[in-house]
């Protein structure tokens, strides 16, 4: 077990290492089975989180999505959370000003994400598979 905990870590390592060094404008964390995002992630990308316009985390086992991380990768675009345990977005969700797509497919959702109502340049929001 802790092997396999071990080669989870060194794969989110190896993919926000390519992310840095190569400058891309995205981060793909799908399938890496992370329950939070890690705190480690904001220090080791602080000098490229505004060339950040495309994340997913899609697949993965989140209960929740803090302040943080909305207000670190302010520059979203595109938000992938489809396949976690979501059932609510913080408020800071409203800063993401250039925000044009979220999916919350197979999420926990009972109700809309509120915070999502005020992001006035959302084209595209993909609620299949909730509960609500």
């Amino acid at each position: 077990m802790q092997k396999k905990m071990g080669e989870a870590v060194a794969r989110v390592a190896r993919k926000v290492n390519d992310t840095v060094e190569n400058k891309t404008d995205s981060l793909d964390l799908a399938n890496c089975k992370l329950m939070t995002f890690p705190v480690g992630i904001y220090k080791a990308m602080r000098s490229v989180t505004e060339g950040i316009h495309r994340i997913s985390l899609a697949n993965n086992e989140l209960k929740s999505l803090t302040g943080r991380f909305v207000t670190t990768f302010s520059q979203l675009r595109e938000l992938n959370l489809a396949g976690n345990y979501l059932h609510r977005l913080p408020a800071e969700v409203t800063s993401l000003l250039h925000l044009r797509a979220v999916n919350l497919s197979r999420n926990r959702f009972r109700r809309f994400p509120e915070p999502l109502a005020a992001v006035a340049t959302l084209e595209t929001i993909d609620l299949e598979e909730n509960e609500i």
